[in-house]
């Protein structure tokens, strides 16, 4: 669908803005329709004064490195907002820390840490995505997440107000924060500890081949579809395993799949449709529901409205 302009209504701003833009070009899925405008700033006061000042009723989002969101066929209403180059710089500090931006890739910050020979970031080397991402739902792979390495972390909120955030005010658990959802992550400080750079970049090739062996990561995919559920309700049993257990392996509907490689792995063909995408997933997670008595909760973030909306 076309989006009616809402440019009169937004103010001026120094990065970039997009009237209906196609967000299917820039998430890993690559399906979804446009957002109504995208908007790229420049930086973070251009990014503070434009949330400060845009109509309260314009619903406002960010997309980051568009690893772990479908967008929705319809596409998203109101403004997307979508970090670029300028917030994707790192910067090493004293005592073994790394100043991140949030649009960074995870394996950069990682890429990195090493370079500066700060160890205990090697794990987001096998995190898909950006710091932003990471940072709101408390990223992690192989036993490490990104409460463990976290100082603090650095938002706006609607009203385009800089906030400080300690890790231990962060809220975190599984796969959540408590950060309000108006937040806009703009970088992060990570505490690591001093080793040397070879020794910080072989343990980040064996988590690489680890992820090559076991997970399709070539392909179009979201990653993790399911968060793990709480194995006391699961009977032990990880989301993939679920998602075995009723069949869901390789399931399809349209031009999207399950991986056979890795059952949690959402998978499009190159011809699916977000719908396609999202059929699927609801049917595996009623199937689950019904068969074992799980509540299966998205990883993946969906955004925007359905056709039928």
């Amino acid at each position: 669908m076309t989006f009616p302009s809402i440019l009169d209504r937004l103010p001026e701003v120094r990065g970039r803005l997009i009237e209906n833009a196609p967000l299917k070009d820039i998430t890993w899925l690559r399906v979804g329709g446009p957002a109504q405008v995208l908007f790229m700033p420049a930086d973070e006061a251009d990014l503070a004064r434009f949330l400060g000042e845009t109509p309260r009723d314009i619903p406002v989002s960010v997309l980051g490195a568009g690893s772990n969101t479908l967008a929705r066929d319809a596409g998203v209403p109101g403004v997307v907002i979508k970090l670029g180059p300028g917030f994707a710089k790192s910067e090493a500090l004293e005592g073994a820390r790394l100043r991140v931006g949030a649009a960074a890739l995870d394996k950069a910050a990682a890429k990195a840490a090493a370079k500066a020979g700060i160890a205990g970031l090697e794990f987001y080397v096998g995190v898909p995505g950006a710091i932003g991402g990471a940072l709101r739902m408390n990223a992690g792979c192989y036993g490490t997440e990104t409460k463990d390495v976290l100082v603090e972390a650095i938002a706006l909120d609607r009203r385009g107000r800089r906030i400080v955030v300690p890790v231990e005010d962060m809220g975190y658990a599984y796969r959540h924060s408590d950060a309000p959802d108006d937040w806009i992550f703009t970088e992060a400080v990570y505490q690591g500890r001093p080793d040397e750079p070879e020794a910080i970049l072989k343990r980040m090739d064996e988590i690489t081949a680890r992820r090559e062996e076991t997970q399709p990561i070539r392909e179009k995919t979201s990653g993790s579809t399911f968060k793990n559920p709480d194995k006391d309700q699961s009977g032990g049993l990880s989301a993939w395993q679920l998602v075995d257990k009723v069949g869901g392996r390789g399931r399809r509907v349209g031009g999207a799949r399950f991986s056979e490689l890795h059952a949690n792995f959402l998978i499009n063909d190159g011809t699916a449709t977000a719908a396609d995408l999202e059929a699927l997933v609801e049917g595996v997670r009623a199937d689950i529901k019904r068969e074992t008595g799980v509540d299966m909760e998205w990883e993946v973030r969906r955004i925007g409205v359905k056709d039928e909306d």
